[in-house]
Formats: C-alpha cells, structure tokens, sequence
C-alpha cells in the first residue's frame, strides 16, 4: 500500500464520521413542537449535544486538509 491509498482510505472514514455526526445533531427540540411546545426558545448546546457540535467541527476541518493533501499528492 502507498501513502495515497491510505490517505484516500483515512478521506473516506472521516467522510463517514462526518455524516453520522452531522446527522446525530438535532437542530430544534424533536417532538416537542408537535404536541404545543415552543420552538423559537433559545438553548445553548450542553453535554453531549456540545461535544458533538466541536468534534463535528473538527472531522469538517480534517476532512478539508486531508482532501487538499490528497489533491496535491495526485
């Protein structure tokens, strides 16, 4: 195996991190809205939700580099 593939390799594990954390976070309050909840109310991201908010930050910044140095190596 070359570095290339496994760049390309580590790209498309990130990718996959990537869109199960985008698709983990919850942009309103779910069910709540449904049964008369207020859905306009501000609430800052605690636990778990603000772990996953920073770490999907990252994995998009790795995501970036790791696609730019795959780039350049082709």
């Amino acid at each position: 195996m070359q570095i290339k593939d496994i760049l390309v390799f580590a790209l498309i594990g990130i990718n996959v991190m990537l869109t199960i954390s985008i698709l983990l976070q919850q942009k309103e309050g779910g069910l709540s809205t449904v049964f008369g909840g207020e859905g306009t109310v501000y609430r800052s991201k605690r636990g778990l939700a603000w772990g996953l908010h920073y770490f999907t930050i990252i994995l998009a910044v790795v995501f970036v580099a790791l696609s730019v140095v795959v780039l350049f190596i082709q």
